[in-house]
């Protein structure tokens, strides 16, 4: 029989089950299904077999499996058919890992360059270049191993503290509980889970002991939700009460978001925001080369009619000591840095490039439920209701009495810990009889004896309707009217009320006729605030970031939530983003409603989607915090997306950011640190370009005006003590700024022309003084025959290199040099490289590279001209700081919470299609010609691959190939519970 056969044969018997159970049990033992022959494919077809929906016995007969559970031979084999209980992450092949740093544009310049030295600068009786050859592949070669060394560690970091993050799970194995990895649950297997426990794989209950289901990671509600025998539970559901063994049915790719993420695997990334800045600086130095370049070609040959060789040598300075090889090693050994100091605090990044997003953060949208809250129904001790002499705190303990204490649901749990002490609940009393709570009654009962007098009571909790058809003694008109307002006044402030009641039984027995309920109490119940949300909202605040609250939970529930926090009440229903017409007296967009509210409630996935979108597309950076299912897309659409602890498997895998310390303050620490970081990498950018002009500009003058000929080894030196000290700057002490960090190319170029300039002009002053005075002369140092005296080329080297190197204390603070002081390696790489310079300028006689030592006097006279000139470079600053100011126009984005205009918002849109962040989303694909920003990626690799695959292209998702893969708003609901079931289908069809 053939698998579409004995599918049909399943599906028939699963359907007449429904209606004759017996019948369908028959059916079941007729089906011949040979798991040697089914494939996964056949068996996660939904139109053969619906593993959501069979008889419970025909999931057992198709999967081979029983309430025993399986054999670990058995579960041994099926892993190997099925794969782990992961989704599966793309490993690096550690050989291209390290090639890739070798393999983008600025190295291709100085790749070229070696093929110069080698290849072309020979002839006229001279061998060719070898030792620049030499010295640039190990300048190439030096890099590549700092910054694969630096980024494996960090990879490795990442991995092992992912790894201890790995759930565990209880499982039946050779008949025998045993406590494992949640990764090596195969298909078949019996899980037993129970309060507190994550369910680890899509399962289907087998035996439900009163179970209730926290769903908050699906939908965003904070009640749990009751399953039977036969029900299916989601992966990442959590359990709140009672106990239950279930089979699993999904695991890995198989499971229900794992389907989604399978739809999506082949969905392009795209150019990352650092990759497009590291193209633009790539190619501003590139630009700057080739021009002085051609001029070179044209100047010395037809001008200067220069020798063949002799032009070759003055091209290869150029292409040497002009390209900033090391940046994109510099770049990455700062971030693979930042992620281990983050990780120290509890952040760890799954995707290296986020840190430097993140510290541009400008809007943080957080879910609510488990985020900002506990996700614990709490009561609300100061706004408790009285209807009698009782006091607030003896209306907690009646209500205690009437709760269990043992297998508790949640509302009893928060009842019972409302208390200073849990054991006054079953203190003093015995307790005769206990009715719990039931959808029939709506509430509990107790009847107990109070020991100190011997005198037999009775307590109840419940809906307040119920409570107070139940109170006939003391409820007068008066009192129902304040119970009515009361209850009218909590729902509007989002809090759920719990009405106690309570009589006596003259009789003392348990079923005696007691004096009648009177009602004493009402309990508003919420889920209460992480301790610290409050606190680090107003740290973020300060720094600059606004924060949003978009949750699935109710409108008074989210503005309760926002008043507490002090984050604002201005929240409104989801729904009205797709009414434009319900926005008449609210705002004049839904872009200017999503820009000024302080929050949105009842959202569906596509809602938090569609608002990080709206935002991003007004130019805005957006993280996007969260810990469910549902809150997994718009954690990918973000610029950053950040899962806090204890998130479900599917908003991990979404985030780039995943927090493992209870609580949003971590990320505070992750906002600091991440501009500390970016704060680095913008001083190396502004400091490797102004390099870049100085030597380009230097050097080439200086053929132009004296015919000078720069030996290319002593600027391949400069490279690579340059380099390496440069290395430093990835631990550097900085100061983080107090707003929200952006890459201003034009400011960078700026600044690196004028620094560059400036330098510039050091040199070609310094060399007309040696050349047209003889004032050094008079102070000792000796003369120089002509221009290209083999001692000038060290005493030039010299100077360039101390200048040159010295400026990077000056792009890396914001007022004087001096006030800031740099990392002790800084410092001590600074005083090695240049002493290393000194004695090459002194000492070395080298031949075959045209230099011969100059002495003392002259190391010492260069030492002081450059810190004449280096003086006034922090007032060079200033004046360009003051000049940026005054004349760019900083085209910021709105402004949350003030109005938004027509025109501010169409310049937004144009700014976000013309920023770089436009490749980190969906919708936005960058407008920037910059080609070369994608060879930068293999040096940001992700350190976990996958973890951006899950619901990171939601609506509309651009393949390798070009071609569009679309969602509908159906397919988009899938992640909500309510529509689980159907939503499987859509997805398991659309992965065939």
């Amino acid at each position: 029989m053939s698998a579409p056969q004995y599918a049909e044969k399943a599906l028939a018997s699963s359907s007449s089950s429904a209606t004759h159970p017996h019948h369908g049990a028959e059916e079941a033992v007729t089906l011949n299904v040979d798991p040697n022959t089914l494939t996964v494919a056949d068996l996660y077809d939904k139109e053969k077999f619906d593993l959501e929906t069979m008889d419970n016995k025909l999931v057992f007969q198709l999967l081979q499996c029983g309430p025993e559970g399986l054999t670990q031979a058995e579960a041994e084999a099926r892993i190997h058919k099925f794969g782990p209980n992961r989704l599966p992450e793309k490993k690096i092949n550690p050989i291209l890992q390290f090639l890739s740093f070798m393999w983008n544009p600025l190295s291709w310049v100085m790749e070229a360059a070696a093929i110069v030295a080698i290849g072309l600068s020979n002839g006229q009786g001279e061998a060719p270049d070898w030792q620049d050859f030499v010295g640039i592949v190990l300048l190439l070669l030096g890099n590549s191993c700092i910054g694969y060394y630096e980024e494996r560690g960090a990879g490795k970091a990442v991995e092992a503290l992912m790894a201890a993050l790995a759930p565990q799970c209880t499982v039946k194995r050779d008949g025998k509980w045993e406590t494992m990895e949640a990764a090596n649950l195969v298909p078949g297997d019996i899980i037993c889970i129970g309060i507190g426990d994550v369910v680890p794989a899509d399962s289907r209950m087998v035996v439900a002991n009163n179970i209730k289901i926290d769903q908050a990671a699906l939908t965003g509600e904070s009640l749990p939700v009751g399953k039977d025998i036969g029900d299916e539970v989601f992966s990442g559901s959590t359990v709140k009460q009672g106990e239950a063994e279930a089979m699993v049915i999904g695991t890995g790719l198989n499971t229900f978001f794992g389907r989604a993420a399978s739809l999506v695997a082949g969905a392009n990334e795209g150019m990352g925001h650092l990759q497009q800045v590291l193209a633009k600086i790539g190619n501003f130095c590139i630009f700057s080369i080739a021009i002085f370049l051609v001029a070179e070609i044209f100047v010395m040959y037809p001008g200067f009619k220069y020798r063949y060789r002799r032009g070759m040598n003055n091209l290869l300075v150029l292409l040497i000591g002009g390209i900033p090889i090391a940046m994109p090693t510099v770049l990455s050994v700062t971030l693979a840095i930042g992620a281990k100091q983050l990780a120290e605090h509890k952040a760890i990044v799954t995707r290296i490039s986020a840190i430097e997003e993140l510290a541009g953060v400008t809007i943080l949208c957080s879910d609510k439920t488990g985020t900002l809250t506990l996700n614990e129904l709490t009561i609300k001790i100061d706004s408790i209701k009285q209807y009698s002499d009782i006091s607030a705190e003896d209306i907690l303990l009646f209500s205690a009495y009437a709760s269990r204490v043992e297998n508790q649901d949640a509302i009893d749990k928060s009842v019972v810990e409302s208390l200073h002490d849990v054991r006054l609940a079953r203190e003093g009393i015995e307790v005769l009889d206990f009715v719990p709570f039931n959808p029939v009654d709506k509430r509990t009962q107790v009847t107990y004896r109070r020991l100190a007098d011997n005198t037999v009571h009775r307590a109840s909790k419940g809906m307040s309707q119920i409570i107070q058809e139940l109170c006939t003694r003391d409820m007068t008109p008066e009192v129902e009217a304040q119970l009515h307002a009361d209850v009218d006044m909590f729902a509007q402030r989002g809090l759920r009320a719990l009405a106690v009641a309570e009589e006596s039984v003259p009789s003392g027995t348990v079923d005696g006729e007691g004096t009648g309920f009177r009602l004493i109490g009402l309990l508003p119940i919420f889920d209460p605030p992480r301790h610290d949300t409050k606190e680090t909202i107003e740290r973020a605040i300060d720094l600059g970031v606004h924060v949003k609250m978009i949750t699935g939970d109710q409108l008074a529930i989210a503005k309760e939530t926002g008043r507490d926090l002090g984050m604002g009440d201005t929240m409104y229903k989801a729904s009205i983003l797709n009414k434009p017409d319900e926005l008449a007296g609210i705002a004049d967009s839904v872009d200017e409603l999503v820009l000024r509210a302080d929050g949105f409630a009842g959202v569906y996935p596509e809602h938090k989607y569609e608002i990080v979108e709206r935002l991003q597309n007004l130019g805005h950076m957006v993280a996007m915090t969260g810990d469910g299912v549902n809150d997994a897309p718009a954690l990918a659409k973000a610029n950053v997306g950040v899962a806090v602890a204890d998130a479900s498997d599917a908003a991990r895998s979404a985030a780039d950011i995943v927090l493992t310390e209870a609580g949003l303050s971590t990320i505070i620490e992750a906002f600091i640190h991440s501009r500390i970081i970016f704060q680095r990498m913008r001083n190396y950018a502004i400091y490797t370009c102004s390099v870049t002009i100085r030597v380009v500009t230097t050097f080439s003058i200086l053929v132009f005006a004296f015919k000078f000929d720069f030996p290319p080894f002593l600027v391949l030196i400069l490279a690579i003590i340059n380099d390496g000290t440069m290395m430093t700057i990835s631990t550097d002490r900085v100061k983080p700024s107090r707003n929200p960090n952006s890459w201003n190319l034009k400011e960078i170029f700026s600044y690196a022309i004028v620094y560059g300039c400036y330098l510039t002009l050091s040199t070609l002053v310094f060399f007309v003084v040696i050349d047209k005075t003889n004032f050094f002369q008079r102070h000792g140092c000796k003369a120089f025959t002509n221009h290209n005296d083999f001692s000038l080329h060290s005493v030039i080297y010299l100077q360039v290199s101390i200048l040159s190197q010295g400026l990077i204390f000056v792009t890396r603070s914001q007022g004087f040099f001096f006030t800031e002081r740099p990392s002790t390696f800084l410092m001590l790489a600074f005083v090695v490289a240049q002493l290393v310079a000194t004695f090459i300028t002194v000492y070395a006689n080298w031949g075959f590279t045209h230099i011969s030592g100059a002495g003392w006097h002259w190391a010492g006279a260069v030492w002081i001209w450059d810190i004449v000139w280096f003086i006034p470079l922090d007032f060079v600053k200033f004046g360009m700081a003051g000049i940026i100011e005054r004349f760019v126009v900083a085209r910021s984005p709105p402004t949350p919470g003030e109005p938004v205009t027509h025109e501010q918002v169409e310049l937004a849109r144009q700014r976000t299609r013309m920023s770089m962040d436009a490749a980190q989303s969906v919708n936005r694909i960058s407008t920037i010609p910059s080609r070369g920003a994608s060879y930068y990626a293999p040096n940001l690799h992700d350190h976990v691959s996958s973890r951006r695959n899950f619901g990171s292209r939601v609506k509309q998702l651009i393949t390798k190939s070009g071609k569009n893969l679309t969602m509908d708003g159906n397919e988009l609901r899938r992640l909500q519970s309510t529509q689980a079931q159907a939503a499987s289908r859509v997805l398991g069809g659309n992965s065939n």
